[in-house]
């Protein structure tokens, strides 16, 4: 059987942690930066756990991920 493609904008957006949880970045984050208080700008460098309802969409685009 030949190999499955990995999605490269997925590769490229998502991560995986250890446990094997697909990781994203928050959105907004370039927009308006500068006008944004310190806390929410701080906010904006962790990675987030994707909801689990689109978890299975995310592995089919990231076949070999954890």
């Amino acid at each position: 059987m030949p190999k499955q493609k990995t999605h490269r904008g997925a590769y490229g957006r998502l991560g995986v942690t250890g446990r094997g949880k697909i990781t994203r970045r928050k959105g907004n984050v370039h927009n308006m930066r500068r006008k944004k208080q310190h806390r929410v700008k701080g906010q904006f460098d962790e990675m987030m756990v994707i909801h689990k309802s689109l978890r299975k969409r995310m592995r089919r685009l990231l076949p070999y991920a954890g």
